[in-house]
């Protein structure tokens, strides 16, 4: 067993840029912070939360709900701060020797989900040193208006395209050592977890949001 101490990770921002307040806003009956320490309370290998922020109110709510928190300084809560500074502050910050860093703007992981996700990282340990969860990407992608991942004089069906996929930030988990001196989230040997599309899901504008509450509604209650 890899796993001797889990620490999960909460990033939490005063400010958002594209949903004002969305980490507080009204969502399944509480709001999105409270929601995600709510379920990672359930996460039976996780030793201990953290939420890492700069909101006052964000502290209020860990507080509340009986985690810990930790105050982040001013520069690692600006758009000045690139992500791999701010990972690598993380780690710096975190007495653990495992991290699970994950978004309450992902808030539709299950609780079995997040369990799978750390027994599967326990089981592939050492061999792979990050687990990271993805989505499939069956798109036609461009860059700098040249095709990336197909033949447009040969364009085949959406389902042929390839495996191509995309880190969704949802679930992170690593040692802190390895998080520290990266500056990321994925290890030197990482393994992807595939989550489907609902799992998936990142809050980032208004649509997300109520989409996100949407789903929270058809699948979970």
């Amino acid at each position: 067993m890899a796993l001797t101490k889990l620490v999960a990770v909460v990033p939490v921002r005063k400010g958002s840029q594209r949903v004002k307040n969305k980490n507080f806003k009204k969502f399944a009956d509480t709001n999105l912070l409270t929601f995600k320490i709510e379920t990672l309370k359930k996460v039976k290998r996780i030793d201990k939360i953290i939420i890492n922020t700069d909101s006052d109110e964000a502290i209020k709510i860990a507080k509340k709900l009986d985690v810990e928190y930790k105050k982040r300084e001013r520069y690692y809560a600006s758009s000045e701060c690139t992500n791999s500074e701010f990972w690598s502050n993380i780690a710096k910050n975190t007495e653990s020797e495992f991290i699970i860093f994950t978004n309450c703007t992902s808030p539709l992981i299950k609780v079995e989900t997040y369990e799978e996700i750390i027994d599967s990282f326990d089981i592939s340990y050492p061999a792979h040193d990050s687990v990271n969860t993805v989505s499939e990407m069956k798109e036609y992608l461009y860059l700098d208006e040249k095709p990336l991942n197909f033949n447009p004089d040969k364009a085949p069906n959406s389902q042929d395209l390839p495996n191509v996929i995309k880190l969704n930030f949802a679930v992170n988990i690593l040692k802190r050592d390895t998080m520290f001196k990266k500056k990321s989230l994925v290890g030197y040997k990482p393994s992807f977890y595939l989550t489907n599309e609902v799992e998936s899901l990142d809050i980032n504008t208004n649509y997300e949001f109520e989409f996100a509450e949407f789903l929270y509604k058809k699948y979970y209650q």
